[in-house]
């Protein structure tokens, strides 16, 4: 659990609205830094990292959906839409975009500070999570968002890490193309097809043997799961060498097709 009063940033445009939740939430012994802007709000959240943001959906200078996503992609706090928006599609975007909760305009004063106070509590119940995720040779940093194989630094791009973040928090249960683009880039328009040509660029950076994986294995008319025991076991064949001979606990994609996984 967190020592001293958890920071929480408020980025909203209208300065009335802005004033009164921030007094409240002083009141409520939480540290409380403001931001009237898109261009503002960056600033406060790379300078004070805090731990809840509440966040306007619309500023003068951009949407605040823009901004969600931005965060988002950060990997650390909680997010809370304040919005005047109120249809289930405009709810249904504010969440996909990254935020954990959605409150409409105009609200009350009372559920405000309960919303609040149920992300905080999962803010708390998550302080001691690993920074780190090890599976064998193969270490994830969920802080700084990188991934070392027996000490080396491994270059994934930003869709790359989400993609094998996501991966390792099913528990090896297989997700479908759909799943993996809705969790790993809950913004992406891009067709679930685009998740092959990740999973692909992911293999050859992480697998022993991309022609033949078994980190990152294909479900046959599911999709993709990681495979935590083989990431555990799997030596790293130096360029050239033949990879040893095993039965795979799911079923590889045939090397004809394996350009498409």
């Amino acid at each position: 659990m967190p020592v001293g009063p958890v920071s929480i940033q408020i980025a909203e445009s209208n300065p009335h609205l802005r004033s009164l939740l921030g007094w409240h939430l002083q009141q409520a012994q939480y540290r409380v830094h403001q931001s009237a802007n898109l261009a503002r709000a960056r600033e406060v959240f790379q300078s004070f990292s805090p731990a809840l943001v509440i966040l306007d959906s619309q500023f003068p200078d951009g949407d605040g959906l823009e901004l969600c996503r931005w965060i988002y992609q950060q990997g650390q706090p909680l997010i809370l839409i304040l919005s005047a928006r109120d249809t289930e599609a405009d709810i249904v975007a504010g969440l996909r975009a990254g935020a954990d909760d959605y409150l409409t305009k105009p609200f009350g004063m009372q559920e405000f500070l309960a919303r609040v106070d149920a992300l905080v509590r999962r803010i708390r119940r998550t302080t001691m999570a690993p920074a780190s995720l090890t599976y064998g040779d193969l270490n994830i940093d969920l802080v700084q968002r990188r991934v070392r194989c027996r000490g080396i630094d491994i270059d994934l791009t930003p869709q790359e890490f989400s993609l094998l973040y996501v991966l390792t928090q099913a528990g090896g249960a297989p997700l479908s193309r759909s799943d993996l683009l809705r969790r790993a880039w809950p913004d992406a328009i891009d067709n679930p097809r685009t998740v092959d040509t990740h999973i692909l660029s992911l293999r050859k950076k992480i697998e022993p043997d991309p022609r033949h994986p078994n980190i990152i294995q294909t479900v046959r008319n599911v999709g993709y799961c990681f495979n935590a025991t083989e990431a555990m076991v799997e030596p790293i064949i130096p360029n050239g060498a033949a990879p040893p001979e095993r039965a795979a606990a799911v079923e590889a994609v045939p090397r004809q097709m394996s350009s498409g996984s």
